[in-house]
């Protein structure tokens, strides 16, 4: 009897079928190939790449860049940490996503975590227009400028996918 919300998550087997019986059957291979499991590893994939950038980039001019930079930062890795613990509670239970799903808890995430993207890369944008572009039209070789440009953008990106 599925549940709301939870319809085509549960319907492949759980494991990898080898001959005659099966492997790995811990992993809820219905809920990675789902549409809400390609979500939660599209947004996993956005907040590695931002992440990266982040520290590559902007830590080395975190003085000039600001509370923007930890603004972005803090955002990225804790809605990345939750919501990799979020991906693997679903991919090890199947119970686990019809609890969690429909409760409270991932509604408020999501609406706190697009908040919080947004504030952070408006934050990230406006320093990016008014102190990093004059840096980066004067000095060569300031890839801050391009990588924080991204940084931000792919937390837009993220902002609207949560």
């Amino acid at each position: 009897m599925p549940s709301f919300g939870v319809r085509g998550v549960s319907e492949q087997p759980f494991g990898i079928r080898i001959g005659c019986c099966r492997v790995c059957t811990c992993v809820n291979f219905g809920f990675v190939l789902s549409r809400a499991g390609m979500l939660k590893l599209m947004q996993l994939g956005l907040a590695m790449l931002s992440e990266g950038l982040l520290i590559q980039y902007g830590l080395p001019y975190a003085e000039s860049i600001g509370q923007a930079l930890t603004s972005l930062l803090a955002t990225t890795g804790h809605c990345f940490s939750t919501t990799s613990i979020l991906f693997l509670c679903y991919c090890f239970s199947d119970k686990s996503y019809s609890l969690i799903r429909q409760s409270l808890f991932e509604t408020l995430y999501n609406a706190m975590a697009c908040c919080m993207y947004f504030s952070s890369a408006s934050y990230m944008g406006f320093i990016c227009i008014v102190w990093l572009h004059p840096q980066f039209l004067v000095r060569p070789g300031f890839w801050a400028y391009p990588a924080m440009t991204a940084a931000y953008v792919r937390n837009y990106q993220f902002g609207r996918l949560v």
